[in-house]
């Protein structure tokens, strides 16, 4: 279940991800199976391609990417920080972590 993320933020995500931009869209998120983590960023590119080598610079495997809707790699935990910030979405990280 996502939290803390409007109708219109979905919506801009979306429209960047068919322009095959790398968007992201961080939200609040709990699932059993990634205990201790309240969060996750989606990272997504309708260019697959341009979604691979973007996540090989941060040593994600194409494998890891979920197809479901919009292509994107699921960012959590300290990835999920570390990528926010070399990746200038200030605005996304001192929202959910400061």
């Amino acid at each position: 279940m996502a939290l803390g993320v409007t109708r219109d933020e979905l919506k801009l995500w979306k429209e960047r991800v068919e322009a095959c931009e790398i968007a992201f869209l961080t939200h609040y998120w709990k699932d059993e199976r990634f205990p201790g983590c309240k969060t996750v960023t989606k990272a997504g590119c309708a260019d697959v391609e341009k979604l691979i080598k973007w996540g090989a610079n941060y040593s994600l495997k194409p494998e890891w990417i979920d197809y479901k809707h919009y292509p994107h790699f699921d960012l959590f935990g300290d990835y999920e920080r570390q990528i926010l910030i070399n990746e200038g979405q200030m605005q996304q990280y001192k929202r959910f972590y400061a």
